[in-house]
């Protein structure tokens, strides 16, 4: 499957919103930015079970939240207009911008993010 047929079939579950924009915030937006979050947690809440409880990590529900996390990346991307490959591009290409050979703590601390936001806006 491309990105591209991943966001058309995620699209096909999308259900019609109950609100509506919010001081120019879509609902797609904001339904997809607190989804997303929601997944980061419930991630955060397997690795909290395998390191807090001693649980055995749950990989098949690690896959199954990074799913649904990107389902919810298909949602914005689509209200964006962007695609995934889009948006991919553009991290890669702010990264080789902050991050010329690997990471460096130095790099990340000093930052040109003017540059990084032309880059973004291209």
């Amino acid at each position: 499957m491309t990105p591209s047929d991943y966001i058309k079939n995620a699209l096909r579950t999308e259900s019609p919103y109950l609100f509506e924009e919010t001081n120019g915030v879509s609902p797609r937006v904001e339904h997809a930015t607190i989804g997303v979050v929601t997944e980061a947690g419930e991630l955060m809440n397997a690795i909290k079970r395998d390191k807090i409880y001693g649980k055995t990590l749950d990989h098949v529900n690690l896959v199954e939240e990074a799913g649904d996390g990107m389902w919810y990346l298909a949602i914005l991307a689509d209200d964006l207009g962007v695609s995934f490959e889009e948006i991919w591009d553009k991290n890669i290409a702010k990264l080789r911008l902050r991050y010329p050979d690997k990471y460096s703590d130095e790099h990340c601390l000093n930052r040109d993010t003017e540059a990084e936001r032309k880059i973004l806006e291209t």
